[in-house]
């Protein structure tokens, strides 16, 4: 092969001079080794450079791959992030509803109870009241003399006692004779009706059936006997 070629280039030099001197022989000899070395050093380059072309687009894909992974998890992250955002959102505004619907309930609950401690305090001062009175009466029946009589004066009929009877008993009277009799409203009557049995009359009032003025207007003409 290097023989061909030197050939080639003598010939050229034959035909562009005519006759060649050893010396230019020599030098184009030269020439065409130096233009081989060229040429095959530019050979080795092209193929360097092939193959970090080939390099380049390799890590390209690679790196197109794990930028398109990247991506993907990114998107799945905002996904979950913006998933949890929405449950904790809701979960806050469950909570919140329910601690507002808890704190209604407490409200009404210390409402309540303050009525009733307001009931249970006028039912034990109607307690008290009644059992003052009762031990009243019992000492004034107990303690009260019999009435002196004069010699050879007529004896005096004794005071006719209260008859049980002129006192309305709430547990076994109709709504209509309550009406009639004690000058109730009929929702009043109904409420006493319906409530019963009352084991003393103050109930009347601790359990919020009739007003404490209408109790007061009635409290001497009703009875709770059995």
């Amino acid at each position: 092969m290097r023989r061909e070629w030197l050939a080639v280039v003598v010939a050229c030099a034959v035909l562009t001079t005519g006759c060649v001197s050893t010396k230019k022989y020599e030098e184009a000899l030269a020439e065409a080794e130096n233009a081989k070395m060229e040429l095959e050093k530019t050979r080795q380059q092209k193929n360097a450079m092939e193959q970090q072309v080939k390099t380049l687009k390799e890590l390209n894909v690679k790196f197109g791959n794990e930028a398109q992974a990247a991506r993907d998890e990114l998107q799945r992250i905002e996904h979950g992030r913006d998933k949890e955002r929405g449950t904790v959102e809701s979960r806050t505004k469950e909570l919140e509803d329910k601690v507002k619907a808890l704190a209604a309930q407490n409200r009404s609950l210390r409402l309540e109870f303050e009525d009733v401690k307001r009931h249970n305090e006028t039912l034990k001062s109607l307690v008290a009241r009644y059992q003052k009175e009762l031990k009243d009466r019992s000492r004034s029946a107990a303690g009260s003399p019999a009435p002196s009589q004069a010699p050879g004066a007529a004896m005096a009929p004794p005071p006719a006692p209260v008859a049980a009877s002129t006192a309305m008993n709430i547990n076994k009277a109709s709504a209509n004779d309550m009406v009639l009799f004690l000058g109730l409203k009929q929702d009043e009557a109904d409420r006493i009706v319906s409530n019963r049995p009352y084991r003393v009359k103050g109930e009347l009032v601790a359990k919020n059936v009739v007003p404490k003025e209408t109790f007061d207007l009635i409290k001497d003409r009703i009875s709770v006997s059995p």
